[in-house]
This record gives structure tokens, sequence and C-alpha cells, in this order.
């Protein structure tokens, strides 16, 4: 695997120190700002899970990042790019830490991240009150841009997302289960994660809302791995379509024991973005053919030439997950959102205000993206979102997936056919 030749930290192993405090007289900024002398680069940071179940997913996301960067030739206002990147995991608790480390670093202009949702959530006060931003290509539950505290609503300011929002994904996988698969019942499975709860949540409203009946919700705890009990109480309440938009290696379990329930045999079969990667139709073997799963989809010229720049720079197989491109506009928004507020002092000095590159994200509209056209919204319950869900699909796992490789699996729904288009 080739990687591109960029500065960058990797779980806090380097410290880069930044430029002395601003002199009052420099910043008006009323969250501060970030000063970047004459010969010192501009420091992007990220917060990504690189380790663990769901380190592809970092990894696909600091790909697209890393090429976003490439594409502008490591620099930025004739400063190089240093590209920090810390270790969120996919927890509260490993993206509070994250959280912590990037907002002890003051030279920091924004970040990219987190890449769970549950690590937003762990991170997003501690940004927040730092002033800084943090852009995320992956985070999709809808908490994170409702500032409603009583219905759930996490919003603070500073956080912006290119991913879709699972208001739409739910939505997507509802309307696909009644209106194309023709089926009557559900159940659905979480993990008690903000993100698999969350859709789970607006899978189950909508489909009762189409008229379907929900005849279970339920979850199971991240770390099992027999599935054997809530399976069996799945069966007892006779579904049609059994929705479980939860993590691998979870996901992983429940599809391959639930062929083998008794009185699931004909059940179908629906995942979400969290399963959404090779390796769960891999590891999930035979049992994962006709699986039905909602996730990214991007396409066009732009996107086909991105993917032939990622399998030169980065890896011949092609990205591992589904939110590179995502990561590559969101860091194109915060590189441009740093070129439209930096102001220049006489001796060199880049100054950038905080608040100011919180309101040039605000402004975002109709930008022409990977993903499709992004404007970021400002009010609840999608404060902070810059996607339509238009770059969404329902894809079905085939044998090809199971048995080669085959990433990702052909479509068989997007919101365009959804709306009759």
């Amino acid at each position: 695997m080739k990687r591109l030749f960029l500065l960058f930290t990797v779980f806090g192993l380097l410290v880069t120190f930044g430029a002395p405090a601003l002199a009052d007289a420099h910043c008006m900024d009323e969250l501060g700002c970030v000063e970047v002398g004459p010969d010192e680069p501009i420091v992007i940071g990220a917060m990504l899970s690189v380790s663990g179940a769901t380190s592809f997913y970092g990894e696909d996301s600091r790909g697209g990042v890393e090429l976003a960067i490439l594409g502008r030739d490591g620099m930025l206002l004739g400063r190089d790019i240093e590209f920090v990147v810390e270790d969120s995991l996919c927890s509260a608790e490993g993206g509070q830490a994250a959280a912590q480390r990037m907002a002890a670093d003051e030279t920091i202009v924004g970040i990219i991240g987190t890449t769970c949702s549950g690590a937003a959530q762990g991170a997003l006060p501690i940004i927040s009150e730092a002033g800084m931003i943090m852009i995320s290509p992956s985070n999709t539950s809808p908490s994170l841009t409702n500032d409603d505290r009583d219905a759930g609503g996490t919003y603070l300011p500073g956080y912006f997302r290119t991913a879709h929002n699972d208001l739409f994904q739910g939505a997507l996988g509802a309307r696909f289960a009644v209106e194309v698969l023709k089926v009557g019942s559900l159940a659905t499975i979480h993990d008690g994660d903000p993100y698999t709860e969350g859709l789970a949540v607006v899978m189950a409203n909508t489909f009762a809302g189409l008229n379907g009946e929900v005849v279970f919700q339920g979850a199971v705890s991240k770390g099992d791995t027999d599935m054997s009990a809530i399976l069996t109480e799945i069966a007892a309440s006779g579904p049609d379509i059994v929705y479980f938009p939860v993590f691998v290696p979870e996901s992983e379990f429940i599809a391959s024991q639930l062929v083998n329930t008794p009185g699931l045999e004909e059940a179908l079969m629906m995942t979400a973005d969290g399963s959404f990667s090779a390796t769960f139709a891999q590891n999930t073997g035979d049992a994962a053919v006709g699986i039905y799963m909602t996730g990214p989809h991007v396409s066009g010229d732009a996107y086909d030439a991105f993917l032939e720049m990622w399998r030169e720079e980065i890896d011949e197989a092609g990205p591992p997950s589904g939110f590179h491109a995502h990561a590559y506009d969101g860091a194109n928004l915060l590189m441009d959102a740093v070129e439209a507020v930096a102001e220049e002092m006489d001796d060199g000095t880049l100054v950038i205000g905080r608040q100011a590159l919180r309101d040039a994200l605000s402004s975002v509209e109709a930008y022409d993206g990977l993903t499709g056209s992004l404007t970021c919204q400002s009010a609840s319950p999608y404060a902070g979102d810059c996607a339509t869900g238009d770059a969404l699909a329902v894809f079905s796992i085939t044998e090809a997936e199971v048995a080669e490789g085959n990433w990702p699996p052909p479509i068989v729904w997007t919101p365009s056919m959804a709306s009759g288009g």
C-alpha cells in the first residue's frame, strides 16, 4: 500500500508545538483565533476510528482527507498542511479522550470526524466549548443535529457533517421494505449506540406510518456473540423482515444465526451502513446472500477520477468502506473556509478566527461536492447537516460479495426511484 507523503501525527505520538498566543490586537474573533507564522504549517486534525473492529471506517475517511490535501499539492495559503490524526475509537469514551487531545492543541484549525456517532457525543461538548469545529464524514445519528434536549438532541455549535442524516436513511429503508418488498411486519434490533438506536427508531416509525406493523423492537449489547435469545423472541413475533442496523461484528453474528432460527427461515433481512464493508459479506458467509443494506452511494465522472487517484496513491484495492467521498468533501469545505477567513498580518502571520470559520461553514450553499450539492443548514433538527440524503441507496448482497470479495453490492433502489424520478 502506498501512502501519501504528508506531514501528520497519529495517536498523539508526535507533538506539534504551536505559535505563541495572539496579541489581542490581532484577534477580534469572539471565540479566539489560530495564529500561523510565516514558516509554520496549517494544521488539520482528525478524530477517526483507526483501530479495532471499526478501523476500516476510519481508514476510509483518512484516505479521503489525504486525497483532498493532495489535490492542493499539500499546500494551503502558501503553507504546508500538517495532518494530525487521533484515534476516537467508536465510543463516547474514545471520542472524549480524542477531543481532549485535539482541544489542547491550539494550532489546529478544524477537525474531520468523528467516525461513529457515539464518539461524537463524547467529543462534541469539548470541541464546542473550545470554539473549534468538527465536520463528520460518517456520523449519521439524528440526535447530533437536533438541539431539542427533551427529544434526545445533542447538537452544539461547531458541529457539521457531510454524511446523510439517518432521518433520510431510515425512511429510505422503510419505504423500500413496504413499497418494493411488499412486507407487512417488521422487527428491529439495535445495540444501544446513538447511531443504531436512532436508525432503528426512524425505520420503525416510518414503517408504521406506511401502515406496516412493527411487531418487535429490541436490543443486543456490543460484544454479544450468541444472538439466540433475541432471535427466538423475534421468531415468536412472526416478522416478514428483520432490520438490524448494528455495527460489525455483532451484525455478522445476527445474520449468520438468524437463518438457522426456527420460525425465521423465510424472514428477509436488512442492515445499514454500520456494516457497509466487504468484510461483512465475507465473515457472514452464505447467510449474507440476499441481505438488503442501506448505505452511501456516490457516482459520476469526478468520483470515478477520485477512485482512480485512490488506487494510484493509497491502495489498489480501493476504499474499504463508503464514506471516503464524504471525508474528501468535508476536508475541502474546511480548507475553503480557512482560505475565506484567514487574514495575513504585516509580518506574514495568518490569523484565522474560530467563529469566522463556523460562520463560513454555516453559509455554504450549493457546494458542488463529490457527494452532490451541499448546503449547510442551521435549524434543528438539521443543524449542521450539509447533505440532503440523495447520496444513498439500497443494495442487495450477492454470491459475488461473499465468495469473490466484490464490493459494493449491486444497487436495487435509490432515493430517485423512491420519489418516482
